[in-house]
């Protein structure tokens, strides 16, 4: 695109354009970078162009067009911010700062770039969304050139536009931009998927294409005939779409009936229901496909009917229907609401909340509440993907303000959208009047009553009854809160403890030594570590001491309580009959310290358990069979037992090495590892751990949620 080219083309949307600004700028890119070249072979200067020349489609403001021409000079040039500022004003610069530090952040190393590019990149632009408009079209030419790159670069780059940048496009609705950078992903991601799909649909369109256009013709004769004047036309899904239709629905590409849809486009809100009716009366609809995204727009501001009717020849036929304007913002997203408006050209927000529009960053500020909530790093991406992927529901607090939420979600993720302290203090759930489990998904149109109350203690397990990002944050930042002063009291009790085996009293030593050797800030934190296992009570004393040896005899290696005659050494009380076999029950693999009942069943003698474990409710109708059971002083001072971990990892190269390192250097002994799930991105796996007593296992289960590879550990509870 040449300099009047672009002018023109700016100036055909925007006639109050300034023409002295674009031309400067378009000089300004092609003189900085000079003799650069791209991969290709190309002079570097004709990329900005391209990427300039993409947003003019979208009919962007002056000042984002000169910041496109200009994003990358600060990055490859000997040009700063301030001669930006200087020569183009301070909206320019700020805006071409911050696609600067995009780009910079993608220079890092791999194991910190994705986390801390993603993190700042929404940060960034959550505050300006030309910054993402930029950064979009920027990697959109990138990606439609990428086969001039390195393979090994191209896979990485691929990768990282399907999970990242695709996703934030569609957040603020801008699907055509989105749908190829699928595309163009998927090619270098997956190619011979893409191509068998390719050829089954070039097989579809030889079969079916007249069949399309005839279905078309037919629904526009209807609607006229009605009175209602509308634009019909039929429609492929691309194949990444299918694709991932195929790995969601585990289905085959024959059982897909929504290959081909029909797009209607009429004139007006009304219209649309009108022709709604007319279609539902000529041909019979199918139930539970029918969304009314008009009344309750999703968070991008995408608008329109949907249904599928069974129509001519029995074909099963998707069909969306809106007004003009809507399909231009289900195409555009926020660019489509820049216009010109009061003798100046720019976002008309007043325009956009007319036609039932929200704010297009809606998404991305919750996505930077995930970031104030989370734990940073990888923890943090995969909350992130969770708010961007998932497809979406429409429910209603009990005054009727709209709560959209994605489709799976429970009261937990419902409270948490409402306000982070209505869901700190749920305790239940109303859906449409009645009482309801609080896994209960939501579903379109529900009325959700959250019931409150004093819950100073969120159970860890509450993050498994919800799906979005948003709330697992938020339930993890107050478990870890909550955690902090339990195990400030396991740490002192610790130190107390390895103090006393040199013969001092812990009041009369002063921690500050260990507190700057180990370059901890506070003593409370030293305890906490201490506590939560990553740090040994040992090394302070030898920090504090190093000139002591512990007093006392020599330690003793401790027996394993296992099931089998030696069993009645460990429990004691009610239904331990001479003759009754004992077992530890392998659901819960209860430990000493832990609070244990028992179970008689005849065939099996009496099975110990932990007082919270699952497998009790089975048996919660018949209190013949169960003994209130204690653990004995040899149990809890000369034994060790196992107990069962069940945690989520990153399935990365290193991962269970970390792992084994951890619960080693708690001082726990891994006794087997069961696989029980494995996904691309993460595996399930039970871990039996030799330990000494439930505070032991609290211990190593902090260490490991401490490590950013781990998503989730808990005790096995049947």
């Amino acid at each position: 695109m040449r300099q009047f080219e672009l002018v023109d083309a700016v100036k055909a949307y925007d006639p109050t354009a300034d023409e002295g600004l674009l031309n400067r700028a378009y000089v300004y890119a092609m003189k900085m970078h000079g003799s650069q070249l791209r991969a290709s072979g190309d002079p570097y200067f004709a990329h900005p162009i391209q990427v300039a020349g993409i947003l003019t489609d979208y009919r962007l403001d002056t000042a984002t067009i000169v910041t496109a021409l200009l994003h990358d000079v600060v990055e490859d040039t000997s040009a700063t911010r301030d001669d930006i500022a200087a020569m183009f004003g301070e909206e320019v610069a700020g805006l071409v700062e911050g696609v600067t530090k995009l780009s910079r952040l993608e220079l890092q190393a791999e194991h910190t770039r994705q986390a801390e590019n993603l993190r700042k990149f929404i940060l960034a632009i959550s505050k300006d969304v030309r910054v993402l408009l930029v950064k979009l079209a920027d990697r959109l030419h990138n990606m439609r050139t990428l086969e001039f790159v390195k393979p090994e670069k191209r896979e990485r780059i691929s990768r990282e536009t399907l999970e990242v940048y695709a996703p934030l496009g569609r957040s603020i609705g801008i699907h055509r931009i989105a749908t190829e950078l699928e595309e163009l992903a998927f090619e270098h991601l997956n190619p011979t998927a893409r191509t068998a799909i390719e050829r089954r649909l070039e097989a579809l369109r030889l079969e079916h294409g007249r069949a399309v256009q005839g279905v078309a013709r037919e629904v526009q004769t209807v609607l006229e005939e009605a009175g209602i004047k509308a634009r019909v036309f039929g429609r492929e899904k691309t194949p990444y779409s299918i694709w991932r239709k195929l790995q969601r629905k585990a289905l085959g590409f024959s059982a897909l009936s929504d290959i081909y849809g029909f797009r209607v486009l009429v004139e007006s809100e009304d219209d649309c229901y009108r022709a709604l009716g007319v279609i539902h009366r000529a041909w019979p609809m199918v139930p539970e496909r029918f969304k009314d995204l008009i009344s309750t727009p999703k968070s991008n501001n995408y608008r329109s009917l949907h249904t599928t009717v069974v129509g001519p020849s029995g074909l099963r036929i998707e069909m969306q229907i809106r007004t003009e304007t809507m399909d231009r913002v289900a195409e555009e997203g926020v660019a489509a609401h820049w216009r010109y408006k009061n003798k100046s050209y720019g976002f008309d927000r007043e325009a956009m909340e007319e036609g039932g529009g929200r704010d297009p960053l809606l998404t991305l500020r919750h996505l930077v509440q995930v970031i104030e909530h989370g734990e940073g790093g990888e923890d943090w991406v995969e909350h992130a993907k969770l708010e961007m992927y998932l497809d979406q529901v429409f429910v209603f607090t009990p005054k009727g303000s709209l709560i959209t939420l994605p489709r799976g979600a429970m009261a937990l993720d419902f409270a948490y959208a409402v306000h982070t302290e209505v869901g700190d203090s749920a305790v239940g759930v109303k859906i449409n009047g009645e009482l309801k489990p609080m896994r209960t998904p939501m579903q379109n149109g529900d009325v959700v009553e959250i019931i409150r109350g004093a819950k100073p203690d969120i159970p860890s397990d509450w993050r498994s009854l919800t799906v979005t990002g948003r709330a697992r944050s938020a339930i993890r930042r107050h478990i870890r809160l909550s955690e902090r002063e339990e195990f400030q009291k396991l740490g002192r009790a610790a130190l107390d403890q390895a103090l006393a085996r040199v013969d001092k009293v812990a009041k009369d030593v002063s921690l500050k030594p260990a507190l700057e050797t180990l370059a901890i800030e506070l003593e409370e934190d030293l305890f906490e570590q201490i506590g939560r296992g990553q740090v040994q009570a040992g090394k302070v004393v030898g920090v504090l001491f190093p000139k002591l040896k512990a007093s006392g005899p020599e330690p003793v290696e401790k027996k394993r309580i296992e099931s089998g005659s030696d069993a009645r050494l460990y429990v004691r009380g009610g239904g331990l009959r001479p003759g009754v076999s004992i077992h530890f029950g392998a659901c819960c693999s209860p430990v000493p310290g832990d609070r244990i009942v028992g179970i008689i069943e005849p065939d099996k003698g009496l099975t110990v358990h932990t007082i919270d474990c699952n497998t009790l409710a089975d048996f919660a109708d018949d209190d013949s069979v169960w003994a209130d059971l204690q653990w004995t002083p040899q149990a809890e001072q000369d034994a060790v037992a196992s107990t069962r971990l069940v945690a989520t990892m990153r399935n990365a190269p290193g991962v269970l090495g970390q792992v084994a390192t951890v619960i080693g250097e708690a001082g726990g002994n891994i006794l087997n590892l069961n696989m029980t799930h494995r996904q691309q991105d993460f595996f399930d796996m039970e871990i039996d751990v030799e330990v000494a007593d439930a505070r032991h296992a609290t211990q190593i289960i902090a260490a490991l949620r401490a490590n950013p590879s781990v998503d989730t550990v808990e005790r096995a509870r049947g």
